[in-house]
């Protein structure tokens, strides 16, 4: 018992294993929750449920906030919510591009919630390494930071110049034309399958194929994989502490797949958030020279313009979508 004791209360990444234990213990219920009851049989996830299920992952996100400011302090409790909501707003994207690579390989409504489960598992284990080597990075070389600084304000004026008609031809993605060159794959989907045995057209001997529903798979991973590449050094800019950043990166990202067929059907609605998302970045990144030369801003001031800012990106998005629908529905009538 006292060994017990003694190794839940031992450090990793600087907070007390059980820490760590009782985070992973809520997401792999929420898990079990989601796939062993909401989706026991495979169904189309239609917007209401979609909106009713990501409203939970948000209050869950929301409430062990809220535990972390209580039992933490003001300043980590800020610093979460900062993250959560900036990877929230970062995903949009993410979600964008996942819709191209649902479209491009044909998947149904009906097993994208399967990819999507799948591919939140994944997610956890890559964002643990890339936060792991980001701590280690920032801990032993401090002027780090300045190169996250830099990438972020650097990132942050290419997302203001690029054109809103950038698109990403998923066809042309060399991750995908080298899987389809080393893997066998099947044209067309078997189900729910991601696997099927069947005969090779060359030899005739029953082997292995994949199906495009784990090709798919496969993207979103790699899709998440490069926007981790923004979203983490995003937060390392908030905060340095790896429970901090992988909280409330992973509670964004599981209510972000939650979110998703609702965001599907209005990411067009969302085409401004992107001005709003890139002057955010560029504040944190101006944010990293300012604390490692003038000292710490204040937490509350980074909560208080993130937030400020992506409200004010979403308003103005809504209002000019609808402005540009009403228009174009007026020119049409007329």
């Amino acid at each position: 018992m006292e060994s017990l004791m003694l190794f839940m209360t031992s450090d990793f990444l600087g907070k007390d294993v059980w820490l760590w234990l009782l985070f992973l213990g809520i997401v792999v219920a929420l898990l079990v929750f989601d796939l062993g009851v909401l989706n026991k049989k495979d169904h189309e996830i239609g917007v209401k449920e979609s909106l009713v299920l990501s409203a939970f992952y948000i209050a869950i996100a929301a409430l062990f906030g809220g535990w972390v400011w209580w039992y933490m302090g003001p300043t980590p409790g800020m610093q979460y919510f900062t993250g959560f909501a900036l990877e929230k707003a970062l995903a949009l994207d993410n979600v964008f591009v996942i819709s191209l690579i649902f479209t491009y390989f044909a998947i149904p409504r009906l097993y994208q919630h399967r990819v999507l489960f799948w591919g939140i598992l994944g997610v956890i284990i890559l964002r643990g390494i890339m936060i792991g080597l980001g701590a280690a990075l920032v801990t032993n070389f401090d002027w780090v930071l300045y190169i996250f600084g830099a990438f972020l304000i650097i990132t942050g004026v290419k997302m203001l110049m690029m054109s809103g008609d950038d698109e990403h031809d998923i066809s042309q993605n060399a991750v995908l034309k080298f899987l389809k060159k080393r893997m066998r794959v099947t044209d067309e989907l078997h189900g729910n399958d991601f696997f099927v045995k069947k005969p090779d057209p060359v030899t005739g001997k029953v082997v292995r194929f994949a199906t495009p529903l784990f090709l798919a798979l496969l993207m979103v991973e790699f899709a998440d994989v490069i926007f981790a590449v923004d979203s983490v050094p995003a937060i390392f800019a908030i905060t340095t502490d790896p429970f901090i950043v992988y909280t409330s990166n992973i509670f964004a990202i599981l209510g972000l797949r939650a979110l998703y067929f609702a965001l599907a059907a209005m990411v067009h609605r969302f085409k401004y958030l992107k001005y709003a998302l890139s002057i955010v970045l560029i504040f944190i990144g101006g944010k990293i020279f300012w604390n490692q030369i003038y000292g710490k801003l204040d937490p509350a001031i980074s909560l208080s313009v993130t937030f400020g800012l992506l409200a004010a990106g979403v308003l103005y998005s809504l209002y000019k979508t609808r402005s540009d629908e009403k228009r174009l529905a007026h020119g049409t009538a007329d």
